[in-house]
């Protein structure tokens, strides 16, 4: 992959990035100041989502005429040969910087990228994947059914901003597919003459300096974050541009990593503003082992002693341990005769309760797995490990003890920021989903960015067969072996997808007992995941996998396969979110191929339990499980409370999250920003 010279990381941002405002100047560090958000504007943004929805079609009808200019153009620019193409493309540059992105340069801009396509991949963006690509240009979401290309529509968009010299920053969900997307695509943006970087958390700051330098850059958005805070510590309080010049000309800060925030485009956005918003990113330090664990052991040591329900109440929907009356009552009494720390009432209950929470609300397998004698947090979201985080507040030091690893010291917080906070300081945001409609009107509420859904290039080929409903745990892993061996019997490949890394290797045992050979691909098994991945598609493969199959991985099939029936998905518990669950089945009938999909689940699963317990053991109680049509229907209704619920708090959460940020910055408006 070509990275570029450092000496081009002191080459100015060309004013064609004034596409987003004409009349601003912008420095090495630009970013977008909040505006305030009031009960009226989200009243009148939910209005103007209405209105958006119902008059969908004729915008894609409005918006046509992109396809229409770039076929226009394309018998004109086939006819060039390759330096003459890079020309083309370069002159676009130049032509911005007085007139913008406008929409005659965005034709010719996409006509060149179209055609470096084809001739390096030998096909060629359908107008659907142009649609698209104006839309995200324009600021905006697009929702795109999985498997319809949204990699390549966003190399499109890009593409056409770096054309006209903007800093472009691609985030995808992890680095394994942000490598493989800058690496595949460098060929292409190559024959424009334009370069693209990849960077990463573990990379040196020459390295990440240089990758930033490019006219691309992909990362994963955690990456590009902590790049973000480590960029404004060295810099301390210089915030305008006057100051940042000086201070860069005369040596007193080094060069910043980064070239500012200029245009964001998001890889399945919805996860990231919405699914992660709450996420704090922090930069901290310490040093590993400098803090006694005294008291953090003496805290699960009394933990242990306390009877739920009596002394505390565990609210696992909320994630959240209080201490009754009572039991801060037998607190006090078991520390009477301790000194320091334990004498103070208010210290001594929040240690008492990340005990608690330690033991009763963080499982092994679930929220954090061990490896090589560490605690390592599972990201949730995408199943993945994340490496070098820690729970704040001894948390994680509490868990450590529990399970009797190495206690890790804690760290000192010197930033933080949520993703929240993060991307509303873009000055121009954009990304793809195949999972958005639910949460839209948000997305334009917090950061701003309306969203467009853009139908589908071929109809959709997956075949959806109901919902399996089991009575226990037990008997659904049952269902889903017998499931299995009756379809990789036929050839077929299938994918089962499971909510943890326990519930992976439970089921993975039962394949085993059944004699049906399969790999499973966990937060155990990340580096084997392209090995893996590879191989998922093939003939009779049978891959069992967390979160890490879901979102932005595509399993090629073997051209065998096509005729079988395609990859089947297996889904064997329900996500909180119905997003996170779609994503799951959209791994099968991609782009017009042929593939199906099931879900099997028990009335004892995580969401049935916490979140509809009582109608779930009202299912149970008369076998309702066992009517033929009728199981379906009631696990459908389940599911449909349960993430309703689920749904409805995350987002007050969220709200909350985002209304204490706005008020520490009005507490801070004298002083300097809150990370």
């Amino acid at each position: 992959m070509t990275i570029v010279s450092l000496a081009s990381t002191l080459r100015p941002v060309t004013r064609s990035i004034l596409w987003l405002d004409r009349g601003h100047r912008l420095h090495p560090l630009s970013e977008r100041v909040r505006e305030k958000d009031t009960a009226f504007d989200r009243a009148a943004l939910g209005c103007i989502d209405a209105f958006r929805r119902a008059t969908s079609e004729p915008l894609l009808v409005a918006r046509a005429p992109i396809s229409r200019a770039v076929a226009k153009l394309d018998d004109g620019v086939r006819a060039l040969d390759d330096d003459a193409l890079r020309e083309a493309a370069g002159q676009i540059s130049r032509e911005a910087v007085t007139e913008g992105l406008s929409a005659r340069l965005r034709a010719r801009s996409f006509a060149l990228v179209r055609e470096a396509t084809r001739r390096e991949r030998g096909i060629a963006h359908h107008p659907v994947q142009l649609l698209a690509a104006d839309a995200m240009l324009d600021g905006r979401v697009v929702e795109m059914a999985t498997g319809e290309g949204k990699t390549i529509t966003t190399m499109l968009a890009a593409a056409g901003a770096a054309l006209a010299g903007i800093p472009v920053h691609v985030m995808t969900v992890n680095d394994y597919l942000a490598h493989r997307d800058a690496e595949e695509l460098q060929p292409i943006y190559a024959r424009l003459g334009l370069s693209v970087g990849f960077t990463k958390h573990d990379l040196s700051t020459a390295e990440r300096r240089a990758a930033y330098a490019c006219d691309i850059v992909y990362a994963t958005s955690q990456t590009i974050v902590f790049d973000y805070l480590r960029d404004r510590l060295a810099l301390g309080g210089r915030r305008s541009p006057a100051r940042l010049r000086l201070a860069l000309t005369t040596g007193a800060v080094e060069q910043p990593v980064q070239r500012g925030l200029h245009f964001a485009l998001v890889d399945e956005i919805d996860s990231v503003l919405i699914d992660e918003a709450q996420t704090p990113l922090i930069i901290s330090g310490g040093t590993p082992g400098e803090v006694d664990a005294t008291n953090e052991e003496a805290a699960l040591r009394l933990a242990r002693g306390l009877e739920q329900g009596r002394h505390f109440l565990v609210e696992r929907q909320l994630r959240r341990v209080t201490l009754t009356p009572a039991g801060e009552a037998r607190l006090a009494e078991e520390v009477r005769d301790f000194s320091g720390y334990w004498r103070a009432k208010r210290a001594r209950e929040e240690l008492a309760v990340q005990a608690l929470s330690a033991l009763h609300l963080y499982r092994r397998d679930h929220d954090y797995i061990v490896l090589d004698g560490k605690v390592q947090i599972v990201d949730a979201s995408t199943g993945r490990v994340l490496p070098d985080r820690q729970w704040q507040q001894g948390l994680h030091q509490l868990i450590e003890i529990k399970e009797g690893c190495e206690v890790s010291g804690r760290r000192v917080v010197t930033a933080q920021i949520t993703y929240q906070e993060f991307f509303r300081r873009y000055l121009r945001l954009a990304g793809a989903t195949g999972t958005g409609a639910e949460v839209a009107r948000e997305i334009r509420s917090v950061y701003g960015v309306p969203m467009l859904r853009v139908p589908t290039h071929r109809p959709p080929r997956r075949i959806h067969r109901g919902v399996h409903l089991a009575p226990s745990q037990t008997e659904k892993w049952r269902a889903v072996a017998r499931s299995v061996a009756k379809l990789s019997g036929q050839g077929r490949p299938i994918l089962v997808g499971t909510k943890s890394v326990a519930a992976s290797e439970r089921l993975s045992a039962e394949l085993d007992a059944a004699g049906i050979p399969h790999r499973v691909l966990n937060a155990r098994q990340d580096a084997e995941e392209a090995a893996i991945v590879a191989e998922a598609g093939e003939r009779g493969r049978v891959t069992v996998a967390t979160n890490m199959a879901g979102r932005g991985t595509d399993i090629k099939l073997e051209r065998a396969v096509e005729a079988l029936g395609g990859l089947h998905v297996i889904l064997t518990e329900f996500h909180e979110s119905s997003r996170v669950d779609r994503q799951l089945y959209g791994r099968a009938a991609r782009q017009g191929d042929r593939g199906s999909c099931e879900a099997v689940i028990s009335l004892d699963d995580d969401l049935m339990r916490e979140h509809v317990s009582g109608l779930a053991r009202l299912a149970g109680r008369f076998d309702l499980w066992r009517v033929r049509g009728l199981s379906s229907l009631v696990a459908t209704m389940l599911r449909l409370l349960a993430q309703a619920k689920c749904g409805r708090r995350a987002s007050r959460s969220r709200r909350a999250t985002l209304l204490a940020a706005a008020r520490l910055d009005h507490a801070l408006a004298f002083g300097k920003r809150a990370e």
